[in-house]
């Protein structure tokens, strides 16, 4: 079963058991609608009771954790719910990660490069990562059109165009 990551809980906020949560979610506080949110894992389950916004984050009531201390120790836990769980997607060209995680990547061409193997975001926009078919260091393309001008989930597979060779 394909997990989705959805948050990051932070550092506690005051001392009653609220926690910092940075969400990944396009709407920030949908995370509390999807239901309990679990570990990689799956072995330990988190209830949201209340959500409200902060400075630059949100500020989130888990159940069962009433105090600083309790808090403190979920920080930089990052929670996930199962893929099925998260609404269908309306609009075009937008793909949750763990969607794109595994598709094979092609050239324009359909020369096959390698698989998908992560989605980053280091600030400054998506990163595709691609495990190239024979092994080696990973290519690493920004996920806009240009670079990856096509993407198929039902065929698994992404058309990207990668950098020129700076050998040739």
């Amino acid at each position: 079963m394909t997990k989705v990551r959805v948050a990051r809980i932070g550092a506690a906020h005051g001392v009653r058991g609220e926690v910092r949560l940075w969400p990944f979610t396009q709407d920030p506080m949908a995370v509390a609608g999807y239901g309990p949110l679990e570990t990689e894992d799956g072995a330990r389950h988190f209830t949201i009771e209340s959500l409200r916004t902060g400075k630059d984050h949100l500020v989130a009531r888990i159940a069962g954790v009433n105090d600083r201390e309790a808090a403190e120790a979920l920080r930089n836990l990052d929670l996930f719910v199962p893929r099925a769980r998260l609404p269908a997607i309306e609009e075009p060209d937008t793909f949750y990660h763990a969607d794109l995680i595994g598709l094979a990547a092609v050239t324009a061409d359909g020369a096959a490069l390698g698989t998908v193997t992560a989605v980053h975001n280091f600030g400054a926009g998506d990163i595709v990562e691609i495990a190239p078919q024979g092994g080696g260091a990973p290519l690493m393309l920004s996920f806009t059109e240009s670079a990856v001008p096509a993407i198929d989930l039902k065929a698994k597979r992404i058309v990207v165009v990668p950098p020129p060779d700076e050998n040739e």
